[in-house]
């Protein structure tokens, strides 16, 4: 069977030059058209601005052992978007509770074409070390870097659904912000539940569906945009893997920094010439504070760059998710046509054989499986519409974000690297004086 081909091409990559790099506002209703055909945007000046800002604060655990959970106070304050009652809100919410929500959305939109972004992984060692863990060693380290990871990406998580128009105007996607009750427990994100072990065998199902599965595809923007997604997210999973590496060497970096701090301060308290003393102490300092400098320097490399190509190689999975749902209502719609086609032949067999007392419930199963076919191929056009739609926002959005990380990230770099030459500069100054 053959698909009905569009003829859209892909956006000329000159559109992207002038893209601002500032967070969008939500005006995007000022773009729609009036029953005349004219745009809205001569009105968006009589539009107010919206904004939705959310913020994952504070995380805390709950109980004891194995049956604990980290519970996380989530902040929303809005402005004029619509669906919200309230202009600021605090819930608190734990982890499984982001993974219903995702699944809430998912089940309502995805089968129509909408990206829906991707939730943070979960990490079953990390959580089961936190757990286990008494309630005065939350404070170390290591459990304190895992929950600040997971408390950031949540945040993430949140913002980036929030972007899209649908989602942040869902009720239960307000509702997960606003209602101070507790949201009832989504067991099926369980890992252990039988609606997980159920997810677990529908998505070994899916990959292989889609392994072994070839569409006949005719639209050659689908084939393209799959084609650049695919590039991408190879390349993005290479670019995640090196900007890991320059977080956990830029880490070490800083470890051995801080032991050549240590050196330097013990061997100063040792010489017994004041001035090298001095001078050594001096030096001990400046390297305690290009230790923590470095650390922060890591912390950038981890949170602005690495976490953000984790959280898009995410989206980008969303975005695959997408097509291939394309893929199943094109299967559908196949299979819907291939049974017209047999209850058709059928039909025909008893009008030959003159069985005249079963045709009446033969025109009634082609009736209705032509009305399927009709339904099915209706669904596959508009699913196909919808995420062209979905993608061109995609595209645009995607180049904003990404401004915006590399622009952040250099101006951190380049503050971490000025401070770092004011502290030699500094510490040559004395020296030379010393001399």
């Amino acid at each position: 069977m053959m698909m009905e081909a569009g003829d859209e091409s892909a956006p000329n990559e000159n559109e992207f030059d002038n893209i601002d790099i500032n967070p969008p506002r939500f005006d995007d209703d000022s773009a729609q058209t009036n029953g005349d055909g004219k745009t809205n945007s001569q009105d968006a000046s009589n539009i107010p601005d919206q904004m939705i800002s959310i913020t994952v604060e504070e995380p805390q655990k709950v109980g004891d052992g194995m049956g604990s959970y980290i519970a996380y106070k989530v902040c929303t304050t809005v402005k004029q978007v619509p669906g919200f009652k309230k202009a600021q809100s605090v819930t608190i919410r734990r982890f499984s509770d982001f993974l219903g929500l995702h699944e809430l959305l998912s089940g309502k939109y995805l089968k129509s074409g909408h990206i829906i972004p991707a939730p943070p992984e979960k990490n079953i060692i990390g959580t089961t070390k936190v757990k286990m863990n008494q309630q005065n060693e939350m404070k170390s380290s290591t459990n304190n870097d895992w929950l600040e990871n997971r408390r950031a990406s949540l945040e993430r998580y949140l913002n980036r659904t929030a972007q899209y128009k649908v989602l942040r105007s869902d009720p239960d996607f307000i509702n997960f912000l606003e209602s101070d009750e507790e949201l009832p427990r989504a067991v099926s994100t369980s890992t252990l539940s039988g609606a997980g072990v159920m997810r677990l065998f529908n998505k070994v199902g899916e990959t292989v569906n889609k392994i072994t599965y070839r569409m006949d595809e005719n639209d050659q923007w689908f084939n393209e945009k799959i084609t650049e997604i695919e590039v991408i997210d190879i390349h993005l999973q290479k670019l995640y893997a090196a900007t890991k590496s320059l977080y956990l060497n830029r880490k070490e970096l800083a470890a051995y920094t801080g032991n050549v701090a240590k050196s330097t301060a013990v061997l100063s308290a040792c010489e017994e010439h004041t001035g090298l003393s001095r001078q050594l102490s001096q030096l001990a300092n400046i390297e305690e504070k290009i230790e923590l400098l470095r650390s922060e320097q890591a912390n950038s490399d981890l949170y602005i760059l690495a976490e953000q190509m984790k959280d898009y190689l995410g989206l980008i999975g969303a975005v695959k998710d997408v097509f291939h749902e394309r893929v199943k209502a094109f299967q559908n719609w196949e299979y819907a046509q291939m049974q017209l086609t047999k209850k058709r032949e059928n039909k025909e067999k008893l009008e030959l054989q003159g069985r005249n007392e079963k045709l009446d419930w033969a025109d009634k199963e082609v009736e209705d499986w032509n009305n399927k076919v009709i339904k099915l191929e209706k669904d596959f056009t508009n699913i196909s519409e919808q995420i062209k739609r979905e993608i061109e926002e995609f595209d645009l959005q995607r180049v904003r974000d990404f401004k915006t990380i590399v622009i952040k990230y250099i101006e951190d770099q380049m503050a971490h690297q000025n401070q770092l030459m004011k502290y030699w500069q500094a510490y040559l100054q004395t020296a030379n004086e010393a001399l």
